[in-house]
């Protein structure tokens, strides 16, 4: 049964440069470069005829080219932090590529994702950090700003069943489209994207 979900990947030079963060807190589980992404909608476990279903409706997705930069490191969990995180300054496009994905799965019969969407890049996963040391830590490299960059496809990746951080396995890429083509086309039948 694959464990799936929907993300946008992080190109890999914006990667080493989130991977130069790394380090200096204790309690700490960084998750490897390669495997930096930001979720859109986790799926979970599926069989794989609702992945096939999934995956047909991921194919009818019509939305435009995203337009990213990461800004901002943080933390989740408040006085018991267990996860750290680069933000997402992205706009209005990012929000209704995610609610378009969700409505989508929802059709499909699944059970709404209960967490609120906050784009975001998960860097490490904290335990037994203190949250003085988180707080030292954001203190020292919290103003992190990568380049902006183009979200061109968004993708439906798989893991398997662990603790977060990979490995994640693509299993199918979805074109967003530029200004030209969507003006140019309507076709539904479009061609889908190579991993």
């Amino acid at each position: 049964m694959p464990r799936l979900f929907t993300a946008i990947e992080i190109p890999r030079e914006i990667g080493i440069h989130l991977a130069m963060m790394r380090g200096g807190l204790p309690g700490a589980r960084w998750i490897d470069p390669e495997n930096y992404h930001m979720t859109l909608r986790f799926v979970g476990d599926v069989d794989l005829r609702a992945a096939h279903a999934i995956d047909e409706a991921l194919e009818r997705v019509r939305r435009p080219q995203i337009s990213l930069r990461l800004l901002g490191l943080d933390a989740f969990g408040g006085a018991k932090p267990h996860s750290l995180f680069a933000g997402v300054d992205a706009g209005d496009a990012l929000g209704e590529l995610q609610s378009e994905i969700e409505r989508r799965m929802r059709r499909l019969g699944l059970k709404p994702d209960g967490r609120r969407f906050v784009p975001h890049v998960t860097l490490a996963r904290l335990r037994g950090a203190r949250d003085h040391e988180v707080a030292s830590y954001l203190s020292l490299r919290g103003n992190f700003s990568s380049t902006r960059f183009v979200a061109k496809r968004f993708a439906l990746l798989s893991s398997r069943d662990s603790v977060g951080g990979g490995p994640y396995v693509l299993e199918a890429a979805y074109p967003l489209q530029d200004r030209d083509s969507r003006a140019a086309t309507s076709d539904p039948a479009r061609p889908r994207a190579a991993p």
